[in-house]
C-alpha cells in the first residue's frame, strides 16, 4: 500500500447492524494526515451521523456499495463480511473488521478463495490485552443484564423476578461466566440492580477487584460441582467466557440447562465464538429469544448493534490509531496487528484456528 491509503467504510448489512466502522471525527484525523476515506451513502446514519458530516470531515461518499468496494483498498467495518458483501471483496483488499472465524467454517472457506488478508478485531492484542474488542465486550455484558431484566418478566415467558427484589421479596440470582471486561461489566449491573451476583472466574489475580464490585458479589474458582449447582438456581445467567480467537468451551450442558428453572434467562455473550452454553445458538435482534428445555436464550450476536451511537464512538475511539498504524507499508512492524491476522494469502494464519483448519483440510 501507498502512504495515501484509500480506506472504506461500508454501510453494514447484517440485520438490525446499525453501527458504522468510524464516524466523521476519526474520518476527519485520517484525511487530515493524507488518506482518501470513501463512506458508503448513509453508512452512519443509524448511528446518527449524516453524509453531510462525512463530507465535513473531508470523506468522499459514494453512490453504493459496489462503488465503494471498487474504490477502497483497505475496508473498515464492524461486522463480518454478509450475503452480497463476499462477492465485492477482492485478493488485494485488507479487510479490517470483528470476524469471528472460529465458529464460522464457511465464512473462513470463502475469505481464504477470495485471497485477501483479514484481520480481526477480536484478535488484535496488546501486551495481553484485546483492545478493539474491549469496548464493545463493555457494552453486551451491560446489554446482558438489561436483556436478563426483560424476559425474567412473565409476559416474555419468564419466571416474573425483578432481580433487585423488594423489601419483603426475595433478590433475583445472577451468575456469570468469566470475569473478564464482559463478565465485570454484567456483574456490575447486576450488583447495581441490587442482585445476588456469583461471577466464575479462573483467575485469582481478577477476584479481589470483582469482590469490590459490592457486597452482593461473589467470585468463585469454576469447580465443576459448583458451577453446576449455582447454574441450577440461576434467575439469569451471562455467559462471557472467551478465549481469543478461538471456539469458546462448553462450560454449561444441554443436561445442566434441562435442571435450570423454568422460566429462567441465559444470555449468552459467547456466541460470537460458538457460545459456551451447549444449548445455545445465533439469534437476531429481529427474533433475539428462543426457549429449549423450558429456559429462554437469547443468543443475538451483534449485541451492541441495540446502542450504535454509542457503540459507534466508543469502537471508533478504539479503531482509530490501529487505522491510522494499517495505512502505513510497514504495518507488519506492529506486533499487536500482526497478532491480529487471521488469514492471509489463502492461508489461516491465527493460531487460535488450527482446529477449524483441521476441520477443512486447509494449510495454515
Amino acid at each position: 500500500m501507498t502512504q495515501r491509503t484509500k480506506i472504506g467504510i461500508p454501510r453494514e448489512v447484517k440485520p438490525q447492524e446499525a453501527r458504522v466502522g468510524l464516524i466523521p471525527a476519526a474520518v476527519s484525523e485520517l484525511t487530515r494526515k493524507g488518506h482518501v476515506v470513501f463512506v458508503e451513502r448513509d453508512a452512519g446514519l443509524l448511528s446518527g451521523y449524516a453524509d453531510e458530516d462525512y463530507k465535513a470531515a473531508g470523506a468522499r461518499i459514494a453512490a453504493d456499495a459496489d462503488a465503494l468496494y471498487a474504490s477502497a483498498q483497505m475496508i473498515v467495518k464492524v461486522k463480518e463480511p454478509w450475503g452480497d458483501e463476499l462477492q465485492r471483496l477482492r485478493g488485494d483488499h485488507l479487510l479490517f473488521s470483528y470476524l469471528h472465524l472460529a465458529p464460522n467454517p464457511e465464512l473462513t472457506r470463502r475469505l481464504l478463495e477470495i485471497g485477501l488478508t483479514a484481520i480481526g478485531f477480536e484478535t488484535v492484542e496488546e501486551q495481553g490485552h484485546l483492545p478493539l474488542l474491549a469496548p464493545m465486550s463493555d457494552i453486551a455484558g451491560r446489554i446482558a443484564v438489561h436483556a436478563g431484566v426483560q424476559y425474567l418478566q412473565h409476559p416474555q415467558q419468564g419466571r416474573g423476578v425483578l432481580l433487585g427484589g423488594v423489601a419483603g421479596a426475595t433478590r433475583g440470582t445472577v451468575v456469570v461466566l468469566g470475569g473478564g471486561i464482559a463478565g465485570m461489566a454484567a456483574a456490575e449491573v447486576a450488583a447495581a440492580l441490587g442482585a445476588e451476583v456469583t461471577i466464575f472466574e479462573k483467575r485469582y489475580d481478577k477476584m479481589p477487584a470483582l469482590r469490590a464490585l459490592g457486597a452482593n458479589v461473589t467470585p468463585l474458582y469454576p469447580h465443576a460441582d459448583e458451577l453446576q449447582a449455582a447454574v441450577r438456581t440461576a434467575d439469569l445467567l451471562v455467559g462471557a467466557v472467551l478465549i481469543p480467537g478461538a471456539r469458546a468451551p462448553h462450560l454449561v450442558s444441554a443436561a445442566d440447562v434441562q435442571r435450570m428453572q423454568a422460566g429462567s434467562v441465559i444470555v449468552d455473550i459467547s456466541v460470537d465464538q460458538g457460545g459456551c452454553v451447549e444449548t445455545t445458538r445465533p439469534t437476531t435482534w429481529d427474533a433475539p429469544v428462543f426457549v429449549d428445555h423450558g429456559v429462554l436464550h437469547f443468543g443475538v450476536t451483534n449485541m451492541p448493534g441495540a446502542v450504535p451511537r454509542t457503540a459507534s464512538q466508543a469502537l471508533s475511539a478504539a479503531l482509530t490509531p490501529y487505522v491510522e498504524r494499517l495505512a502505513h507499508t510497514d504495518w507488519l512492524k506492529s506486533p499487536a496487528l500482526r497478532a491480529g491476522i487471521n488469514v492471509a494469502d489463502g492461508k489461516l494464519v491465527h493460531p487460535a484456528l488450527q482446529d477449524l483448519s483441521q476441520d477443512l483440510s486447509l494449510g495454515v
